[in-house]
């Protein structure tokens, strides 16, 4: 993802770029749980979790998908509500969010890591989600 773009996810088996890991924010510490129970649901509880909070804003990318599954669980985020994924299938992906929104759950920006993304701080990466999401909404 540079500046700007917006690459449709295909239906295929082709893994997403970073490892197999989601980078979760805006989640309250209560509705970790149930998202984790979701995911088990779906089939991803093999799937590492990482719970960024407004502390880490300025940790790059990269360093916050390399911390060890489970970390930041249980501590509420007040962040926008965002879903990073990494190292999963495009099929993968389109089951999970497909999933979220059968479950119900609360609007949240989604985004895939790349080459770029991973080297930004995650308050920019969540601001440029954001502008995305604006732009896109507009157009509808």
């Amino acid at each position: 993802m540079s500046k700007g773009s917006f690459e449709k996810i295909q239906n295929s088996d082709r893994s997403l770029y970073g490892p197999r890991k989601l980078l979760l924010t805006g989640f309250a510490a209560d509705v970790q749980t149930k998202f984790k129970t979701g995911l088990q649901m779906q089939g991803f509880s093999d799937v590492a979790l990482v719970w960024a909070t407004e502390d880490q804003s300025e940790t790059i990318i990269n360093d916050l998908v390399q911390l060890p599954d489970g970390s930041g669980n249980g501590r509420s985020s007040s962040l926008p509500r965002a879903v990073i994924v990494g190292g999963i299938t495009e099929k993968e992906l389109r089951s999970l969010i497909s999933g979220c929104r059968k479950a119900g759950m609360k609007q949240a920006l989604w985004a895939t890591l790349t080459p770029t993304s991973v080297t930004w701080p995650l308050q920019q990466l969540l601001s440029e989600l954001a502008a995305e999401h604006a732009a896109l909404s507009r157009k509808t």
